[in-house]
């Protein structure tokens, strides 16, 4: 789940990273009782979790006299489709230099890496493109609890002393929050020292009770359904709805999809031993996305009935075509089943997905 701004930077200022002065505001009328405390220019930002918040226009430099016009404004507009709740008002910093820094995992080595750029700010995505020698990288164990010297020594490079404390930090605060991702974008020396401009803290979905998160705000509403009953599930941005057990099988549908130049329109999968409810709440489900045109339901019967899973999908009942593949256990009863009610079931995935390709093509 990703972090607001404000709630990054409380954190990051808890394992001793300097960040600017500010205040959060939920309507404009509370900022006018707090500005005596900034200087003459302040910098108001919208507080929204998606990137690229600078160049959607959601971050407004300003003179303090004009600062409650701006947290109006901003808290009216949308950004990428998002209406802050919440507004950050900072002091604007004196700034000498931007770098860039963030701590991920490296799925390939499982142990956490560091990123770090002498220039940070708004263009760090293309300068990581059309330059990519400027992105130094240093991974480490994650059974140590600071970054190694030699390490910091590789990042850093001709870059201040100065950052490193900071960025030992952003490493402790990394572990601590369970994140998948700490950031800072930009990281920059002033002439009061080194602060944290920006932030950006996504903590990993399954820590989120023991990091005392009760809810996933990343979640839209079909995504909360599919929590709630335990299927695992990912939205995507095509128009053929795909409902599997098991990842690998699912997965294999959805490349079998874009091989045949096909887009999915979502991952779904019911888990082994899927009854007849579960299988209709799933087709529900993925038939309630506004962008599905058709459904491909790609099951193998071990501990799974096939016969179950075709009442489940007779039980849904769903506008949109649901072509099936069914092999296993009652493979035959479900064919029948689903034949005696008007349902398509192919005999391989390969005829299923070219089906379902053809008719979302239409």
């Amino acid at each position: 789940m990703k972090l607001l701004e404000f709630e990054a930077k409380e954190i990051f200022r808890a394992h001793g990273i300097p960040i600017p002065n500010g205040v959060v505001i939920n309507s404009p009328d509370e900022l006018r009782d707090t500005l005596d405390g900034f200087t003459d220019d302040v910098v108001v930002k919208s507080q929204v979790d998606v990137g690229g918040r600078g160049k959607a226009g959601g971050i407004i430099i300003t003179k303090k006299a004009d600062a409650v016009i701006a947290a109006e404004h901003l808290f009216s507009f949308p950004i990428k489709g998002l209406i802050p709740k919440a507004i950050l008002v900072e002091e604007k910093l004196s700034i000498d230099h931007e770098y860039y820094v963030s701590i991920t995992i490296d799925r390939s080595t499982r142990e956490p890496v560091i990123l770090f750029a002498e220039t940070g700010g708004v263009d760090i995505e293309e300068t990581a493109k059309t330059n990519p020698h400027a992105l130094r990288r240093g991974g480490f164990s994650p059974l140590l609890t600071e970054v190694p010297g030699y390490v910091m020594r590789e990042i850093l490079g001709t870059a201040p002393k100065e950052l490193g404390p900071v960025i030992n930090n952003l490493y402790k605060a990394f572990c601590a929050s369970d994140a998948l991702l700490a950031e800072i974008n930009p990281l920059v020396t002033t002439p009061r020292g080194v602060f944290a401009a920006d932030a950006k803290l996504i903590v990993d979905d399954n820590a989120l009770g023991r990091q005392g998160i009760t809810a996933n705000r990343d979640l839209t509403p079909r995504e909360r359904e599919a929590e709630e009953n335990g299927f695992s599930y990912v939205e995507l941005d095509g128009s053929i709805g795909v409902i599997g057990n098991g990842a690998g099988l699912t997965m294999s549908t959805l490349d079998l999809i874009k091989h045949y130049n096909g887009k999915a329109a979502n991952f779904l999968d019911v888990g082994g031993g899927a009854g007849r409810e579960r299988v209709m709440k799933a087709v529900r489900l993925v038939a309630g996305m506004p962008e599905v045109k058709v459904i491909v339901v790609n099951l193998l019967g071990g501990i799974t009935r096939c016969d179950e899973v075709a009442k489940g999908i007779i039980d849904a009942g769903v506008e949109q075509r649901v072509i099936t593949r069914l092999a296993g256990t009652n493979e035959e009863e479900g064919k029948a089943l689903l034949a005696k009610n008007g349902y398509q079931m192919l005999d391989t995935m390969e005829d299923v997905v070219r089906q379902a390709v053809k008719e979302a093509a239409a």
